[in-house]
């Protein structure tokens, strides 16, 4: 029976019930004979004179210690003292190094084999043994994958079939990729790393405008996805705003109509096949790049003017996720049996150095079916073990969690179950195969495949709340880094071992970074405060074609200055305390950072999007909130207001209520009263990418926003006077 309970591994609640039992059969004078146990003297005799129960009591007894200390849980080790995760940089002027590694020199790479993204993808195609590589999969039916030594050839291919058409093996050939996540993405960006071409992702959010600007920085040839996009392309060219578009490569099947439409303005389209088995019939052998060349201009959306062209070489790419490698490399060490799931825009280097990180290790990525709604569904199909995300997302499923717990008790019980988590995560231990996982989390945890073991997050600022209670709920290790394009995805990072919230981790080992004074705003580096700067081999080495604002981010010394405020912790981690690039000056003279407002205001239970707007005009500042549609429903009811959602937006006594909610966060957050919001618009539909208000990395734009909501700010001017 003893075998069954250890075998099974059933639980050691029960091992525990079936010795009580036991022992509550045993006699009296057996019990206090056992405690008398050091003063015999003939323990054969003594054993001989207990009854059977009382052996196998004792026998069960010494199995649950035996299961206890070969089965708890132990803490992970930390590769570094948490007390000091950093240390200063001699003769630096405060410069802040990683004390991870040893080594005063930064990283440039952490494998000799791979210094270049070219290298890295054969690195992973030789310790793969030609294992699964990109995954897809239709609706309801289960992925289907391209094995490495595929993706490499139809890349040679595509490349090769690429010179055939007047395109050329050069740093100075730039290639447009035009698609959402998909197989197709990275063998086009295979290809032109394999012939040392020059990758410029161009994305649906950015706008025509934006578009037409892109292409007009010397791409000839775009690689689509969809017709609509070669559509949007050709459009351009025939109202002759695009003259240098001279090739577009489609991925999916098209009409010759649209062939015949781009004959008819001097634009070649062709399948991606079509070139492909031109590649393969005109095969051209490699010419891969330097790590100094170029490798990609990724273009930041912006909030004003035109798109500004972040060109970040080979050896850019492979610092930062070296520099992640070396930070983790003795606790969670990627593996050829790991499997990333691929939503976030590809566009965006965040995605793209995490992906980098897999295929370097001969892992798998598998790509969503490219519907959000649809993302729980791919990942339950594919049983990720590595999953990026922005903290937008972490925030609904936190939500959707806390609003399936629709009774106070159900509500207390998960509470009380997260914090017997969380207090094991504080010293240390992340499990997910406690009691408390079987009987509140598992659930949540098979939501995301059941078998997540890596979660990092970025491009925003994430809730300390949110995090930490994710940390226990999901049973794996959550980190959080900070960066920003121009240093190619990230500059600190979480430390293996610090679950602590409210930091963004220590500078990666590719980097130092500095605080320098911001006078406006009253933050001064003899306080430890001060505007972000980074410099390292990650750092890009400009903005394409445009000098005058290469010259506002990189110092003469090679310093990216970030625009956000930091400020160090006593641990050696940077704190994000403010934002630099939107401060605004209102009526009376005081200097407002609406970001640090908004991240203040959005721990309100029941908003789930705000923007603060001021004018140099006004005196006071106004919001524009979305309440959570499943959160916010339960918290007014609480108050006393009953009512659906697109009734409850609507209505004067919950606006009212809502805004002193989010009056008191400020007060105890220590905002000043001119920071606080004195009027808010409830609004029912979320900012999103789609209607134009969100960056595909989910910020917000506030230009659009400003202009979107024009009518509502200036009634809550008039209204609150």
């Amino acid at each position: 029976m003893l075998t069954f309970f250890l075998v099974s591994g059933g639980s050691l609640w029960l091992l525990v019930e079936f010795v009580l039992s036991l022992l509550e059969k045993m006699q009296t004078q057996e019990i206090l004979r056992i405690l008398r146990l050091p003063e015999l003297g003939d323990l054969g005799q003594f054993f001989r004179s207990l009854s059977a129960t009382t052996l196998v009591s004792m026998g069960a007894l010494a199995a649950i210690l035996a299961y206890w200390f070969t089965h708890r849980p132990k803490a992970l080790r930390p590769p570094c003292n948490l007390l000091m995760q950093s240390e200063e940089v001699e003769d630096s002027g405060g410069a802040r190094r990683s004390v991870i590694g040893g080594s005063p020199q930064l990283l440039t790479h952490y494998y000799d084999d791979a210094r270049t993204m070219y290298q890295v993808f054969r690195r992973g195609l030789s310790i793969s043994g030609n294992g699964p590589c990109l995954g897809f999969r239709k609706p309801k039916q289960p992925y289907q994958w391209l094995s490495y030594q595929e993706v490499a050839d139809r890349a040679e291919f595509l490349g090769s079939g690429l010179l055939q058409h007047n395109c050329k093996a050069c740093t100075d050939q730039f290639i447009g990729v035009f698609a959402q996540n998909r197989p197709e993405w990275i063998i086009a960006e295979l290809a032109c790393y394999t012939y040392s071409m020059v990758v410029v992702p161009l994305y649906d959010t950015l706008g025509p405008g934006a578009i037409r600007y892109i292409i007009n920085t010397d791409i000839s040839t775009v690689i689509v996805d969809k017709p609509q996009k070669a559509i949007l392309l050709l459009e351009h060219v025939e109202r002759k705003e695009t003259p240098g578009l001279k090739m577009i490569i489609l991925m999916e099947p098209f009409e010759e109509a649209l062939k015949e439409r781009g004959q008819k303005c001097g634009v070649v389209i062709k399948s991606m096949q079509a070139v492909e088995d031109c590649g393969q019939a005109n095969h051209h052998a490699p010419v891969p790049p330097q790590p100094d060349d170029l490798s990609i201009v990724c273009f930041t959306s912006g909030t004003t003017g035109n798109p500004k062209g972040a060109m970040l070489t080979h050896g850019n790419v492979v610092a930062d996720f070296s520099g992640f490698l070396k930070v983790t490399e003795k606790v969670i060490f990627p593996r050829q049996d790991d499997v990333l799931i691929s939503f976030l825009p590809l566009a965006h280097m965040f995605e793209r150095v995490i992906q980098s990180v897999v295929y370097c290790h001969g892992g798998r990525v598998g790509f969503f079916q490219g519907d959000i709604r649809l993302l729980s569904d791919d990942m339950k199909a594919l049983h990720p073990t590595i999953f990026p995300v922005v903290p937008r997302l972490l925030n609904r499923m936190y939500d959707k969690i806390f609003s399936q717990a629709d009774t106070p008790l159900k509500r207390w019980l998960l509470e009380f179950a997260a914090k017997r988590k969380q207090a094991e995560v504080r010293s240390g231990i992340i499990r997910n195969n406690s009691i408390w996982d079987e009987l509140f989390f598992n659930k949540i945890q098979a939501s995301l495949g059941g078998r997540v073991r890596m979660i990092v997050t970025g491009a925003a600022p994430a809730s300390p709340t949110v995090l930490g209670f994710l940390r226990a709920a999901l049973g794996c290790q959550v980190y959080e880094g900070y960066g920003q394009t121009e240093c190619t995805a990230g500059c600190t990072f979480t430390t293996p071992g610090d679950w602590t919230s409210g930091h963004v981790g220590a500078p990666l080992p590719c980097n130092h970074i500095k605080l320098v004074d911001v006078e406006e705003l009253n933050y001064w580096t003899c306080k430890g405060e001060g505007e972000i700067c980074v410099r390292g081999p990650n750092v890009f080495k400009g903005y394409l074609k445009d000098q005058e604002r290469t010259k506002e981010a990189l110092d003469s010394d090679g310093w990216l200055h970030t625009g956000d405020i930091g400020k160090w912790l006593p641990e050696g981690t940077l704190k994000i305390i403010d934002r630099k690039k939107h401060i605004f000056k209102l009526a009376q003279g005081e200097y407002v950072a609406p970001e640090k407002i908004e991240n203040i205001y959005i721990r309100s239970e029941p908003v789930a999007q705000i923007y603060v707007h001021g004018d140099s005009l006004k005196a006071f500042l106004v919001g524009i909130v979305v309440p959570d549609p499943e959160v916010m429903p339960c918290w007014a009811q609480k108050r006393g207001i009953e009512g659906q959602y697109s009734d409850l937006c609507k209505n004067k006594e919950l606006k009212k209520t809502i805004l002193e909610d989010m009056v008191r966060l400020g007060k105890e957050s220590g905002l000043h009263s001119f920071e606080q919001v004195k009027a808010i618009y409830i609004h029912s539909d979320m900012f999103s990418v789609q209607n134009g208000l969100l960056t595909p990395t989910l910020k917000a734009k506030r230009p659009e926003l400003r202009e979107y909501f024009k009518k509502q700010i200036e009634e809550l001017y008039s209204t609150s006077m």
